[in-house]
This record gives C-alpha cells, sequence and structure tokens, in this order.
C-alpha cells in the first residue's frame, strides 16, 4: 500500500469516528432540548428520614499539599446550613509539607466551635486520591458521603438540595453541575469553562433525562454510603475513581441524579503545564476505564441506546487519537488528491468533518446560551470563543493521545493532583506558587514542529490551489503554535 492510500485510509476511518461520535453528540442537544422544555429530576419534600432525624453525613475532603486552599475549603464546609451534629467532615490529608500541620491547627479550631471533624494523615500515598477515600470510608458513620476536591468551595445548601434528590431508594450518587469561580481570569481559564459546560449541560444532563449512564465528576457529589460499597468501593488500578465506581455502581442497578441548576463553585488552573497535566489524567483514565469496562458494557442487560451512549462515553478519549491521526496525514493527502482524481469519491468523505464540525457548533451554542439572557452578547462571545477553544483542544491532542496509548499499553503513571492557586481579583499572582513546577520536556519542542508543519499546510492549500482543509490547518497551527508559546513562556527558560 502506497503512503497515500495508507493516508487516504488513516484520514476516512478517524472522520468516520468522528462523525459517528458527532451524531451521538447530536442526540444528547435533542435530549437536553426536552429537559428545558419543563421535565425535571423528582424531588424529595425533605431531606429528613422517616424516623423524623436527619440523615447522618460524611464529608470527605481529600487533599495533598494544598496550603492555598485548604483555609478556604474548610470555611466553605463549616457554613453548611445542616446540623452540626449530624455531618462529620473528613481532612484526608497524604500532605508531604507544611500543609499538614496547617490542617492539624484548622481541625482543632474547628473541634472547638462544635464541628466534628478529624484529620487523617497517611504514612503513605497508596492509591492516591482513591486510597485516602477508601481508607476513610472505613470509619465513616454517615449514610450519605459527599467528596469535594480542595479547590472547591461548595455552597451551604449543598447538603440539603442533594439529599432531597435521594428520595427513590435506587439513586445511589447525585452530582451537581461545577461552576468556575475564576472563569474571567484570563483566556485560558474561559476556554476551559467553555469547554466544561458542555460536558455539565449537554452532556451530563442529556444522558441522564435519557436514562443512561453518566459519571460522578470526582468532586461536588454526594453518594450513598451503600451504593459505594455495593459497587465494590474506590479501586486504584484507573487515574480515573471517579469513573470507575460510576459504571460499577450504575452495571450493578444503581441510579444517578444529575444537578443541572445547582452550581459547586471550583478553580480552574491557569497555567498551561497545569492544564496539560490535569487532561493528561482525565484522558488516560478515560482510556484505562474504557479497556476496562467496555466488554461489561457491551454485555450487560441494557437496551441499544444506553450502550450506544456509554459506548461513546467511555471511547471519548479516542477522538483525541482520530483528531491527531487525520492531522497529520492530511497534508500527504493534499498531494494524493492532486495527483489521483480517481479516488474522488473516497475524498468526498471529507464532508463528514463539516457535518460533524457544525454538530459540534450546535453542541456548544445550546450550552453556551442555555442561560443566557442577551442573546446578541452570547454571539458576539461565542464566535471567537467556540473556534479558540477548538484551536486548543487541537493543540492539546497530541500530548492527550500519548495518555491514550499509555493506557492501552498498559503502561501505569502516578496520579498527579493539579496545584491550586487560591486566585481571585485581589490575587492574582501565581508564579511564586510553591507547587508550580517550570519544566521544560521534549513534547513541547515536538509541539512547536507540529505548528510548523500545519503552517506549512497552509501554503499547500495555495501551492495546490485545494482550500479544503485550509481552515482545519489554520486552526491546528494556531493550537500548536499557542500550546508551544505558552508552555515555553512558563518554563524555566522564561522565568
Amino acid at each position: 500500500m502506497s503512503i497515500g492510500l495508507f493516508s487516504l485510509f488513516i484520514y476516512s476511518g478517524a472522520l468516520l469516528f468522528i462523525f459517528i461520535y458527532s451524531l451521538v453528540q447530536a442526540n444528547l442537544v435533542y435530549n437536553y432540548s426536552k429537559k428545558l422544555k419543563g421535565n425535571k429530576n423528582p424531588v424529595g419534600e425533605h431531606p429528613l428520614s422517616a424516623d423524623g432525624v436527619y440523615p447522618m453525613v460524611t464529608i470527605q475532603l481529600p487533599i495533598f499539599n494544598e496550603q492555598y486552599v485548604v483555609e478556604r475549603l474548610l470555611k466553605s464546609v463549616s457554613e453548611f446550613n445542616y446540623p452540626k451534629d449530624r455531618f462529620e467532615i473528613q481532612v484526608l490529608d497524604d500532605s508531604t509539607d507544611d500543609t499538614k500541620e496547617l490542617v492539624a491547627d484548622l481541625v482543632d479550631q474547628y473541634k472547638a466551635k462544635g464541628f466534628l471533624i478529624d484529620h487523617i494523615h497517611r504514612g503513605d500515598r497508596e492509591g492516591y486520591k482513591a486510597g485516602a477515600l477508601k481508607e476513610g470510608l472505613l470509619i465513616s458513620k454517615g449514610e450519605f458521603v459527599a467528596i469535594f476536591d480542595a479547590d472547591f468551595t461548595p455552597q451551604p445548601n449543598f447538603i440539603i438540595e442533594t439529599l432531597k434528590r435521594f428520595n427513590n431508594a435506587k439513586v445511589g450518587m447525585v452530582q451537581t453541575k461545577w461552576s468556575h469561580i475564576n472563569k474571567d481570569y484570563s483566556l485560558l481559564t474561559k476556554l476551559q469553562a467553555f469547554g466544561l459546560d458542555g460536558h455539565f449541560t449537554i452532556e451530563q444532563t442529556g444522558r441522564n433525562k435519557a436514562g443512561h449512564f453518566i459519571n460522578f465528576n470526582g468532586t461536588g457529589g454526594m453518594w450513598r454510603k451503600s451504593c459505594i460499597e455495593d459497587a465494590g468501593g474506590w479501586r486504584f488500578d484507573t487515574l480515573t475513581e471517579d469513573l470507575d465506581l460510576s459504571y460499577h455502581a450504575q452495571l450493578k442497578g444503581w441510579e444517578f441524579v444529575y444537578l443541572e441548576d445547582f452550581n459547586s463553585p471550583g478553580e480552574l488552573p491557569v497555567a498551561i503545564a497545569s492544564l496539560k497535566s490535569q487532561q493528561y489524567r482525565w484522558t488516560k483514565g478515560a482510556a484505562e476505564n474504557a479497556k476496562k469496562h467496555l466488554v461489561n458494557v457491551l454485555t450487560a442487560k441494557l437496551g441499544f441506546v444506553t450502550k450506544l451512549h456509554a459506548l461513546f462515553h467511555l471511547m471519548n478519549s479516542f477522538i483525541f487519537i482520530c483528531v491527531f491521526s487525520s492531522a497529520v496525514v492530511s497534508i500527504p493527502l493534499l498531494f494524493f488528491k492532486y495527483n489521483n482524481q480517481q479516488y474522488s469519491l473516497l475524498f468526498g468523505l471529507a464532508s463528514l468533518l463539516l457535518v460533524s464540525f457544525l454538530i459540534l457548533i450546535a453542541f456548544y451554542w445550546a450550552s453556551y446560551t442555555s442561560r443566557s439572557k442577551d442573546k446578541k452578547k452570547a454571539f458576539r462571545e461565542f464566535i471567537y470563543l467556540f473556534p479558540a477553544y477548538l484551536s486548543i483542544s487541537m493543540g492539546l491532542s497530541f500530548y492527550n493521545s500519548i495518555a491514550v496509548v499509555e493506557a492501552w499499553m498498559g503502561r501505569k503513571t502516578p496520579f498527579v493532583r493539579t496545584p491550586k492557586f487560591n486566585l481571585n481579583e485581589d490575587r492574582k499572582d501565581w508564579k511564586s506558587n510553591a507547587y508550580f513546577v517550570r519544566k521544560l520536556d521534549w513534547i513541547i519542542f515536538i509541539e512547536g514542529a507540529l505548528a510548523i508543519y500545519f503552517l506549512y499546510g497552509i501554503v499547500v492549500a495555495f501551492q495546490l490551489n485545494d482550500f479544503g482543509l485550509f481552515p482545519f490547518h489554520l486552526m491546528l497551527s494556531f493550537g500548536f503554535g499557542t500550546i508551544f508559546f505558552y508552555s515555553l513562556k512558563q518554563s524555566w527558560l522564561m522565568k
């Protein structure tokens, strides 16, 4: 097989998967639009148990070296409007720095105020976050268990609002929507919020509305303790223990509820290195879970549509492989197309990319305007946020593809948490943060080379007078160039 035919085969296969994936996403947009017509998740009258007593709730706060945000976290949790004697706080602390002493002091202060709070410090980090959650669960007193990462600031009525949704004995988990404390800090945080809102608005709501599988997002959710135990508890064999436990539980028949109308605020990464690290962990964890659960999903007694959505939910990390592989072969494919017009029918498959692109626009437009009162303003913002977000996502495709391949190969890597900076309008500097690591690795230079490579694709368009892939190469060169520039800027070379 010639290089041209091989490129055409890879390109067509990647576009076909992206096209089918986009059709599934279109179905989620349809499901979401039905939700907007007034259908809501059932809400119980009150979180009181049958004997008129508030259920006992355990609040688990897994932390690791979080000196900048742990005080803010504990303050938010202490403000829950729920009886003090009916919720306990577990600070699951794996810290190896001064955070340990800071937490010990804070815990003593809250104990003196009458809170049921414990500082649980482990001598090792076995299982990382999942290991800490598992150890805390063994000694927990709560019938329900809420989990918050260190960078979150839950609302005072979180416990009340989530417990109301456990009015059905089959409900095992209630997930709230993430909002973003520092959304307007920079263009990078705006783009992250733009992408995450698509997941939390359309995907979670669309799947939950139709009765398909959704996932606990690792924070901002409440579990029924018996559901965690029945599903086998927290496991350490993937980087996304939240997705893993979600599938174990739902495959055992537990139901999940998603609350789009209730927010749990959290902090977005502001450094490109932190964002890449987070994306790597999420992507690799998703691919690990795909390996682990796909067969179980396909053989489970589920409806065809639910299986289809679960399949593409688990396989969403494969999108990065498809984007990157189709991008790499697209330039030699331009030359092959120019010299081999007999394959014009196959080249017509490129139109699938346009359809997928239009569906993607509809997906993020529905998400971005879902709560907007000023549609004209939303449109003005959308026309630059959407292409910028898409370009940056493309620019991350190489790094995330590495994560997917490593997962398929079974290569294990440690859980690397994303540094938290406690940024707000008054505190904007993060470069002096003790946890920020200035690292210059070989991947940065490959990303720079890829930016030049796709810039060459733009030149080829003019040479061959074929502009079909011009927008694609323009976004790729911008995306990889931006990732390269900021990675280099924030490295030790440019202090």
